[in-house]
């Protein structure tokens, strides 16, 4: 079941559209609004608020960049029916 799981999930991460959503979605976190919310004098392990929104935030989509480019290689070889190195 986990791998039924995993291969829908791989299939989903191929689709143009999620490429578009995460990309607008990534832009809007970086506008105004979000920004004013997280820009405050708090302070979270030694970093304001707004820094840590920022390394946080960049985490997530250095990761969102790793499933995608997992989801193109796990396509590739299925469509070469051989695993690329």
């Amino acid at each position: 079941m986990l791998k039924r799981l995993r291969q829908k999930l791989w299939d989903r991460l191929q689709l143009r559209e999620s490429w578009l959503i995460f990309f607008v979605f990534g832009i809007i976190l970086l506008n105004y609004p979000f920004l004013n919310i997280f820009n405050k004098p708090d302070v979270i392990f030694g970093l304001p608020l707004l820094f840590a929104y920022f390394f946080v935030g960049w985490g997530i989509s250095i990761f969102i960049i790793f499933l995608f480019t997992l989801a193109i290689e796990n396509f590739s070889a299925k469509i070469t029916g051989k695993r690329q190195p």
